[in-house]
């Protein structure tokens, strides 16, 4: 029987496609994994760069492109038939010595590159000083060594990005500016291989060598390439979810599924690293393979409806799901203290305690119930095994000794997600300071922001470090993305009434080009120019919200007004130190709102603009 592996791509394109294209391509894929008469077969392609490259037939007029490896078929893409045998022709495919993951070169690119730049090469090349040896241990291609030499400039560096594997151009930008063979070797870490990605075991490359010649095993260390469905149930699920569920990139992958934290893990990452995907499936992962109650806790009782939701479509087991309660600190402690004093607390009236005495009775309560030298020998008795936190630089530190009482000091008690720079409340903490001694991991490279977006984000937000999650400051060095788009647009009006027309104008002309309503998002810094933006928008059904309600989601298109000096920032107080935190919060909340985009953001303003608007 054929075993199937679906690329990211194919249900992109599938989606796209007219209704009846869509069901004959499905109907054909069953047929194919079934290995039933009537099922499309392999064909060859001929002059292709690849000699495992094949199409199959999957609807009138539209093939799918695979890559053959014994009986695993990787299906990368459906297209009209012109384009699918081209496609098929264009690309080669190969196994990163180095990393272990697969790699897709357009191969047909690089011909037509390579006389280019030989005749603009000049002496000495980019890369002279660096041996082909150290090279090639960076896992560059064997193949494509000769071209890399005739690189003479950063730009044709970032040039060849468009046609490059990302593992190959990773270390050559390193290179190229200046870096050394270890930082090369550190920006590589994002794209190392996975054990045990997929279905089955893909084995360590760092344990011993990579057989560059198995892609079937590539593959499955390749979570963001491939997903293997081996029946129609399988095959339908990876067809019907988002990308986020069904293709993690492998920081994220590898992070979600480690083994076993001996310590509490922290993962700080910023504005699109996806540290909210490694918490979903986090949290799936521990519900199928831990051993007790999984908490997922979030900043705010909106983010956990949503990561409720979002862990419906993650997990499809029903017992599974069941494992995993998702809540926000406040409810937590009023669920605590009742099951405790047998009716709910009240927070206003008399004999009324106030959500921060709630919060340390809960505590006592959860304390009292075990000590923590039972926590090793006696786990069950703790209300939860196994606790993720998400949004962790906006919780408090009466809330974190709550949660390390809640869960029993043992290895994967506690997984921790969050972002000091996008910190919108005044909280200030170090873990280890509230009894949580975490190992930080850390992300750099965002998959949600286009460069374009995330360089105007970062000088909005200031560069500058600000007070970590462990000892120390976080700083923003380092954060890039990996594609790019188009750059923000600000708008100024001369009067308000003007502002909102062009919001209209905005979101009508965003609906024309075909973005649904539901991914769009408009913003504003307070409840009453919410309103106004409601208003303007009347017949529109395009979410509007304050700049904290954005927190934690995301959209394609994102539209901010009122952005103007006297509203963003709101006028803070005399004193200097709060002064400074009240400001430092205001640009945070901003950089929050602003970063909620993932192909386009727009911001308008009328009169003069908010000072936090870069020039």
């Amino acid at each position: 029987m054929p075993r199937l592996a679906i690329g990211p791509e194919f249900p992109r394109e599938l989606s796209a496609l007219a209704q009846p294209v869509r069901r004959d391509a499905v109907v054909a894929l069953r047929r194919f994994l079934l290995n039933v008469a009537g099922a499309p077969h392999p064909e060859r392609v001929r002059g292709a760069r690849d000699p495992r490259a094949a199409t199959l037939r999957l609807a009138e007029g539209h093939r799918g492109v695979v890559v053959r490896h014994r009986d695993v078929y990787w299906l990368r893409t459906i297209l009209p038939d012109p384009e699918a045998w081209s496609y098929a022709r264009r690309h080669r495919y190969g196994v990163n010595p180095a990393t272990g993951v697969v790699e897709v070169w357009d191969a047909e690119a690089l011909e037509r590159v390579e006389p280019a730049l030989r005749r603009s090469v000049r002496s000495p090349g980019l890369f002279d000083p660096i041996c082909d040896g150290d090279l090639l241990a960076l896992g560059l291609d064997v193949h494509a060594l000769p071209l890399f030499r005739l690189i003479t400039t950063e730009a044709d560096v970032a040039a060849l990005e468009p046609l490059l594997p990302p593992t190959q151009h990773v270390p050559l930008a390193v290179l190229a500016r200046g870096g050394s063979l270890a930082e090369a070797w550190r920006e590589l870490d994002a794209w190392r291989a996975t054990p045990e990605a997929g279905t089955g075991s893909a084995g360590d490359p760092g344990r011993g060598p990579v057989d560059t010649e198995d892609l079937h095993a590539a593959l499955l260390r390749s979570p963001d390439r491939a997903a293997f469905v081996a029946d129609k149930l399988e095959l339908d699920r990876v067809l019907a979810a988002p990308a986020w569920c069904t293709f993690p990139y492998p920081p994220q992958h590898r992070l979600a599924r480690g083994a076993r934290y001996e310590q509490p893990a922290l993962v700080v990452g910023g504005a699109g690293t996806g540290k909210t995907v490694i918490a979903l499936h986090r949290a799936a992962y521990l519900a199928a393979h831990g051993s007790g109650p999984v908490l997922l806790v979030t900043f705010s009782q909106g983010l956990a409806e949503e990561l409720a939701t979002r862990l419906d479509v993650l997990i499809d087991d029903e017992v599974v799901r069941k494992r995993v309660e998702v809540d926000n600190p406040e409810r937590l402690v009023m669920r605590i203290v009742t099951d405790a004093e047998g009716r709910r607390p009240s927070l206003v009236g008399p004999g009324a305690r106030s959500l921060a005495e709630l919060t340390d009775e809960a505590t006592r309560l959860l304390s009292r119930a075990t000590g923590d030298l039972l926590d090793d020998v006696e786990p069950g008795r703790k209300p939860y095994r196994h606790i993720i936190v998400d949004e962790a630089q906006d919780v408090s530190p009466a809330q974190w000794r709550l949660l390390r009482a809640a869960a029993p000091h043992a290895h994967d008690d506690l997984f921790v997600v969050g972002d000091p720079h996008q910190r919108v409340t005044d909280t200030r903490v170090v873990l280890g300071a509230v009894g949580i001694p975490a190992a930080q991991h850390t992300l750099s490279l965002s998959y949600r922001l286009p460069q374009e977006l995330l360089s105007f984000v970062v000088r909005l937000r200031g560069g500058g470090p600000t007070s970590g999650l462990v000892k120390g400051m976080t700083a923003m060095y380092g954060l890039r993305a990996e594609r790019n788009g188009e750059r923000p647009v600000v708008r100024a009006y001369d009067t308000f009434e003007a502002e909102l027309a062009g919001l209209r104008a905005t979101i009508e002309s965003w609906l024309a080009d075909g973005v649904a309503a539901e991914e769009m998002a408009v913003g504003a810094r307070n409840p009453r120019l919410v309103r106004d933006a409601k208003q303007a928008l009347d017949g529109l059904e395009v979410r509007t919200a304050t700049f904290s309600h954005l927190k934690g989601l995301e959209f394609e298109r994102v539209a901010l007004i009122g952005v103007t000096e006297g509203v963003v920032p709101e006028p803070p107080p005399a004193d200097p130190d709060a002064r400074a935190r009240a400001l430092q919060r205001e640009r945070s909340i901003l950089f929050v709102a602003c970063t909620r985009a993932r192909t386009m953001l727009y911001i308008s303003h009328s009169g003069r603009g908010s000072p936090f608007l870069p020039l």
